[in-house]
C-alpha cells in the first residue's frame, strides 16, 4: 500500500505576516494581482528551500520566481535568518545579467522542478514552463550560490 503525502506549501517556510509583506510588495512594484504575487512568493521559497537541500544540483529560478526571490534578499535581516534555518548557510544570488551561455530553459525547469517536488513542495507549472529561464552553466550563473560562488557545490564533501 502506498501512502500518498500531501505536498507542502513555500509559504508554509516563514511566517503569515513576512509572506504577506513580500507578496504585497510583489504586487505593488509588478502591478499585478496579490494571488499572482503570492504564487511567485510561494514557488521562490520552494526553490530556495530546495536550493539549500540540494547541493550537488544546480537549479534555476523562472524570471518570475526570480521575482520573489528579489524580493525577499531586500529583507536582509529575514532573508538571512531563513537562509540559515533551511540551508545552515547563506544563499547567494549570483545573476547572469549579459545572458552569455543560456542553458536550455525546458530542461533547466524540467530539473529545479523535480528537485522542488523531491523536496515535498508543491509545483506550481504555469511558473515555471511558461517563461524562460536565464541561466548560465557556469559559476555566474543567476541561481544559488555559496561562499565559493557556487552553493550547489562549496560543501559536498569535495
Amino acid at each position: 500500500m502506498t501512502i500518498a503525502l500531501e505536498e507542502r506549501a513555500g509559504q508554509e517556510l516563514v511566517s503569515a505576516e513576512l509572506f504577506d509583506r513580500l507578496a504585497s510588495r510583489i504586487a505593488k512594484e509588478r502591478d499585478m494581482s496579490r494571488e499572482f504575487a503570492a504564487r511567485i512568493m510561494d514557488q521562490a521559497l520552494a526553490f530556495l528551500f530546495a536550493c539549500g537541500q540540494s547541493r550537488s544540483i544546480e537549479l534555476c529560478p523562472s524570471q518570475l520566481v526570480d521575482l520573489g526571490w528579489h524580493t525577499f534578499i531586500l529583507h536582509t535581516r529575514e532573508y538571512a535568518d531563513f537562509c540559515q534555518a533551511v540551508a545552515g548557510r547563506f544563499l547567494h544570488h549570483v545573476p547572469n545579467d549579459d545572458g552569455a551561455g543560456l542553458t536550455d530553459a525546458e530542461e533547466e525547469a524540467d530539473r529545479t522542478t523535480r528537485v522542488i517536488s523531491s523536496s515535498g513542495f508543491a509545483v506550481d507549472p504555469e511558473l515555471w514552463l511558461t517563461f524562460n529561464l536565464s541561466c548560465n552553466g557556469g559559476d555566474d550563473g543567476c541561481r544559488a550560490s555559496g561562499k565559493d560562488g557556487n552553493e550547489n557545490t562549496d560543501t559536498n564533501g569535495k
